[in-house]
């Protein structure tokens, strides 16, 4: 089940959910993952990338944040957009963000 998030209301969304992890692909088409705090300032979410996440985006911008719900059966939070780097940082401008549970119950 998911629930759209207009990106004007996505600093709420945001707020119960102080980790995430940035997800990338590079030129070997396969996914890299690194957990990062969340900050979200002046509409866009900004990080330190890793050594493979900068190497990533520099091949491919497009990037996905994906904020785990703590709880099982919880709505976790999915955003889509742009990234930039900026020396050893990244600045992702959101471009498409989702709440989203499994359709199935939790054990």
């Amino acid at each position: 089940m998911s629930i759209s998030v207009p990106i004007e209301k996505l600093a709420e969304a945001l707020a119960p959910y102080p980790w995430g992890y940035l997800l990338t692909v590079g030129e070997t088409h396969r996914t890299h993952a690194l957990a990062v705090p969340t900050d979200f300032r002046d509409g866009a979410l900004r990080l330190r990338g890793g050594r493979s996440s900068l190497s990533n985006v520099a091949t491919e911008p497009h990037v996905t944040m994906l904020f785990p719900h703590p709880a099982p059966g919880g709505y976790s939070l999915i955003v889509d957009g742009a990234a930039l780097i900026i020396g050893d940082e990244l600045t992702i401008t959101p471009q498409h963000a989702i709440l989203h549970r499994p359709a199935i119950s939790a054990p």
